[in-house]
């Protein structure tokens, strides 16, 4: 049974790391952004009917900061 030990860990781990998120993103939102969605880099598409938006620059810098991050929990953990 050790292995819905380590599933239902997981889980909770994974749920308290969304809800931390979740609470970074909330006053982030209330602070304003800095500018990030909005960097050099960031494809902004804008035509009479439709605008896309593709956050290049923005989404890796989240990922180098995410990769980062986990590498240092897992580090910590033991794993």
């Amino acid at each position: 049974m050790t292995g819905f030990e380590d599933l239902g860990k997981m889980l909770v781990l994974f749920g308290a790391f969304f809800i931390g998120v979740g609470v970074l993103v909330l006053a982030l939102g209330k602070l304003g952004s800095f500018g990030f969605g909005r960097l050099p880099g960031d494809i902004v598409i804008e035509r009479e009917n439709i605008s896309c938006f593709f956050p290049l620059t923005s989404m890796l810098i989240l990922s180098l900061v995410l990769t980062v991050l986990l590498n240092l929990l897992a580090r910590l953990l033991g794993r």
